[in-house]
């Protein structure tokens, strides 16, 4: 007989992180020891994030998982980009138990699972960079408040075929286009692949779908609480890119791989709940939105410029947001209008929810959630109310017009979005100082990397008229 998950009623957000109480795991440490011997399992993914969103890992043996669960497995922090300096290097992994899961893909004749940790000092307190910190402290002020975080991503990726050495090129192999299917969708065997494999994960898989571009895709899973959400779009992540190889294929995340196609977003859906009801619905309004959805949307609006350093966190990004290809540009918002910045979705009641578009999939999401928390809690503290809602497509308008309608531009470039983060100061409070200083440090040296590169296009424009 399987291991039942344990009930009991989880503590507050708020004792838990001041450290009066434990959380409520629904596994004891007891669970995983006998999970990891019933299930045959050679090796356990101890896996946790940089700042700059790449998942790390340090695997340990089935005779090791005593002291895993115990919080005893170290890491040297100074040879992760943005964590510590070698003179404070020593950190250890903390287990989040309810994280624990085999992965499917991988042999069923001693297997591997994996376990999502937090990062810790020597002496017990939280690393201040550790992007899981950084969101578990913007969601102990929404509980403070009384509110619970729910989001839902919609992550789109690209397949791609590869050379003979395996190489990735930036050929699809498919014509297809938004919700075709095959024969002309290559990828679809790959995609029903990750579902399955996510299912056997845990996910709650909602929609699986060719986009618009040939080569382009979108698996949707259902929303969770912020926490698990991130966690859950890391673990996407990783299913997707190691059974694309698996079958020969390259899946990346890159936001603008091929010019003059769409790019690709991560669409994030928000939500707030206070005792077990969705806030932003109010059945009395025009729209069906509650006066603190409002306040919500005027908060991402106030600070989505100096988000989009974390949202959309590469050089390439901003060559997705460009007009013309379906991402957003421009800030607006409205009920049914694609072309806006942030667009409400028709479902209401418990479904009622924000639809942020500018996000992309390369972000790092315990650190893009953190911040879209904190700008929607702003909007709600200050009661700030958002401009008239934009029904027209925004895309067609003139530079006039969008004047004319006070809707101002996302920045045009990552060097723009560092300098706007920069002036922001509650988004900067919100990162942390040391998670700010490294993060923008990374950042500036890949914007003057790429600033001071000589591309292809250069070569191509200039070298023989020149």
């Amino acid at each position: 007989m399987g291991i039942q998950p344990k009930k009991g009623r989880p503590a507050s957000m708020t004792n838990i992180l001041k450290g009066r109480i434990k959380p409520m795991s629904r596994y004891s440490k007891e669970d995983i020891i006998r999970k990891v011997n019933e299930e045959d399992v050679e090796f356990i993914r101890m896996q946790f994030t940089d700042i700059f969103g790449q998942l790390k890992n340090v695997a340990i043996t089935r005779s090791q998982i005593e002291k895993a669960v115990n919080n005893q497995i170290m890491i040297d922090g100074s040879s992760i980009e943005g964590f510590t300096r070698i003179h404070e290097s020593d950190q250890y992994l903390y287990p989040d138990l309810d994280t624990y899961t085999v992965l499917p893909w991988r042999p069923q004749h001693g297997k591997v699972a994996r376990l999502i940790c937090d990062v810790y000092n020597p002496n017990g307190t939280p690393f201040v960079g550790d992007p899981r910190h950084v969101l578990k402290r913007a969601l102990k002020k929404a509980a403070d408040m009384g509110y619970v975080f729910n989001v839902g991503p919609e992550l789109e990726f690209f397949l791609f075929e590869t050379d003979d050495r395996g190489k990735p090129t930036t050929v699809t192999g498919d014509d297809a286009g938004y919700f075709d299917l095959g024969p002309l969708d290559h990828g679809e065997g790959t995609r029903r692949e990750i579902c399955f494999a996510l299912e056997a994960m845990g996910f709650e898989i909602e929609a699986s779908h060719h986009e618009v571009a040939a080569g382009q895709h979108e698996i949707d899973f259902k929303y969770a609480e912020a926490l698990k959400t991130a966690d859950n779009i890391m673990t996407f992540k990783m299913a997707v890119k190691t059974l694309a190889q698996k079958n020969g294929l390259h899946a990346t995340f890159m936001p603008k791989p091929i010019y003059g196609i769409n790019g690709s977003g991560m669409h994030t859906n928000m939500s707030l709940f206070k005792d077990g009801k969705n806030i932003f619905y109010d059945e009395k309004d025009r729209l069906k939105l509650s006066r603190e959805a409002y306040s919500f949307i005027a908060g991402l609006l106030a600070h989505v410029r100096s988000m989009a350093a974390v949202t959309n966190p590469l050089v390439n990004s901003y060559k997705r947001l460009v007009p013309g290809y379906e991402a957003p540009c421009y800030l607006a918002w409205s009920a049914s209008n694609r072309s806006a910045l942030i667009r409400i979705p028709a479902a209401r009641g418990q479904s009622t929810r924000l639809e942020l578009r500018s996000p992309d999939p390369s972000c790092n999401p315990y650190l893009a959630l953190a911040l879209c928390l904190a700008a929607g809690l702003d909007g709600i503290e200050r009661g700030l109310t958002p401009p008239d809602e934009i029904t027209e497509n925004i895309f067609h308008m003139d530079d006039e017009a969008r004047r004319a309608n006070g809707i101002e531009s996302l920045p045009g470039s990552l060097e723009e979005a560092l300098k706007t983060l920069k002036e922001d100061k509650l988004m900067c409070e919100t990162l942390g100082e040391h998670v700010l200083s490294q993060y923008l440090e990374g950042k500036e040296k890949e914007w003057d990397s790429y600033r001071t590169f000589v591309t292809n296009w250069e070569l191509s424009k200039y070298i023989v008229s020149y």
